[in-house]
Formats: structure tokens, sequence, C-alpha cells
């Protein structure tokens, strides 16, 4: 029976996350379809090439999009492994198959914002970074600068939006080559910041944690409620009234923001008079939550070294 629960639990959260997953490129396509491609604004990453090879050559965007995607991901394979590549093959096709389908069926000459080329960069930027910011939260990206992205945060704690920021930084400047407009190529940076932004604010957003302190007579009630029905570990902790000068239970939880509203609601359910002292942290790390990225530790024959170079001292 428990097996069976995890099983369609599994299943519950892989449909999910490939739902968002088209959802995502949806947004991505109509943001480069209506806003940037038409205004000539080039964005970072194997958009931004496709873009440009698509102003100089005429190749069809989708096409070098698709080709140079392929190319990098099979050398992700054995960094990111096949459950984000799979997740990322699937996105790379989707916006393919996306921006082949919504080219047929725009108007010839549609040109959204077309006078206000700062307002389709900054709307444009919202919807790009919606769509990399989403796909990222699922395990998977839109391919390009953010594969590299995804390379880099698996070792190094580095904010994946200043990640894509700097690998698209050559890649805008060399559409001057094809622009010949140094204004178009301004536009371009703002894009890029935008879209960093709005990255950084989608992960973050749905990766917020919070932590639970509940004191109730009920804590036994609330603590396999939390574990069965919540689905998340909780820890019991002794502690003493001051002011009653009574032993007391007190249970520590940690969860994701978006499940707090629930938790509450077994708590109310449980024992309306439960104290819950509520509020957010920075950063979990193990059991279920983000995965511990730690700098390179010191061997002790590097220590000793440094202690006989009377940089580290003994104490």
């Amino acid at each position: 029976m428990e097996t069976q629960r995890r099983n369609n639990k599994l299943l519950y959260r892989t449909i999910r996350d490939y739902a968002i997953l088209t959802v995502a490129m949806a947004i991505g396509v109509i943001g480069l379809n209506l806003f940037l491609l038409p205004n000539e604004i080039t964005m970072g990453g194997i958009v931004g090439i496709a873009s440009v090879i698509y102003w100089g050559t005429g190749i069809p965007v989708q096409d070098t999009y698709f080709v140079v995607n392929a190319i990098l991901l099979f050398a992700a394979l054995r960094v990111l492994g096949w459950k984000f590549c799979a997740k990322t093959i699937y996105a790379v096709v989707v916006f393919t198959l996306g921006t082949e389908l919504i080219q047929h069926l725009m108007e010839p000459g549609l040109h959204l914002l077309a006078d206000q080329k700062f307002m389709a960069c900054i709307v444009g930027g919202v919807f790009m970074g919606t769509s990399v910011g989403l796909g990222l939260s699922t395990g998977g990206s839109t391919g390009g600068s953010d594969v590299v992205a995804s390379i880099v945060h698996k070792y190094r704690d580095v904010s994946l939006g200043h990640i894509i920021l700097f690998c698209d930084v050559a890649i805008i400047t060399s559409s001057y080559v094809v622009l010949k407009n140094w204004e178009k190529v301004l536009y371009s940076y703002v894009l890029m910041f935008v879209i960093s932004f709005v990255v950084d604010y989608i992960v973050n957003s749905l990766r917020q944690s919070v932590q639970f302190f509940i004191i109730s007579d009920k804590y036994e009630e609330i603590g396999r409620a939390i574990n069965k029905i919540a689905d998340r570990g909780c820890s019991t902790l002794n502690g003493n009234g001051f002011y009653s000068q009574k032993d007391i239970k007190v249970i520590f939880c940690i969860a994701k923001k978006s499940e707090s509203s629930f938790i509450f609601d077994l708590i109310d359910e449980i024992d309306p008079d439960a104290f819950v002292s509520q509020s957010a942290v920075i950063g979990v790390y193990g059991q279920g939550f983000d995965r511990m990225k730690v700098r390179k530790k010191m061997r002790i024959d590097e220590i000793n070294q440094q202690i006989g170079k009377g940089k580290v001292h003994e104490v």
C-alpha cells in the first residue's frame, strides 16, 4: 500500500513537471516570436545564436536552435544525467515545434510594440525569464546556456541567473556584426538583465522554505498528520514552560512555503488552540530539499603545510 502511494505520488509529480514545462515553453515561444525577433532584440544562449544566424542568413531560428541543443545535450548527458536531460530534450522539442507552429499561424508582418522597443524588450524579457525559471524549477531547462548554468550550479552554489548572464554577454555583443546597430545591442543588454532578474525571482520563490515550532498537547496526532498527510518529516523536542513550569513537547518541522497553508489547516483541524510559530529560512539542504554545495575541502596534509607556512595557527 505504501509503495503504491509513493508510485502514485511520483507519477503525479512527473506529470506535473512535464505540464509545467509545456506551459513554460509556450510562454517562451510567445515572448521570442511576438516581441523579440520582430524587434531584432537579441537574447543570449542558443536562442540568441539562432536569432543572429536568422537575421544574417535567413535560416529559421528553430532549425539552428534544435541542432545546436542536440550537440550540447549529448555532451551534458554524463554530467547532468538522463533525468535532467530527458526533461530538457522534451523542452527543446516543444520549443522547436511551438516556434514552427506560431510562425505558421502568425500573420505576415505581425509586429507587436513596433514603435516601443523598450517595452518590447521588457515584456519579452519577462516572458523569456519566466520560461527559463519555470523550466529550471522542474529540473529541466530550455537548453543552451541554461544547460551550462545547471552544470555549474550542480557543483557550485552560484546564482543560476548570474551564470546565464555571464554566458550571454559575448553572444549579445556579437549581434552587432549582423545588426550594425548599437541601439539594438543596448536593448539586448537590458533584456539580459531582465531575464536574469526574473529567473532568480522565479527559482528562489519556488524554493522558499519555512520552519514551524508547534506546541500542543496533541503533538503526537499533529506529528503523524504532518508525516502521513503532508508527507513531511518532523522532530519532537523536549521543552519546559517557564511560567507554567510544565514539561512540554515541541514539534519542529521544515516545509516548502507552498505547503505551509496546508500544514496550518492540519494543525487547526486537530488542535485549534495549538501554539504555532512560523518563520522563513534562508536555505534548507538534504532530506528532500536542495542539494548541499560546498567548496572542495582541504586535505589534512594541505592544512599541515599551511600551518608550517604560518598561514594557519595552531590552537
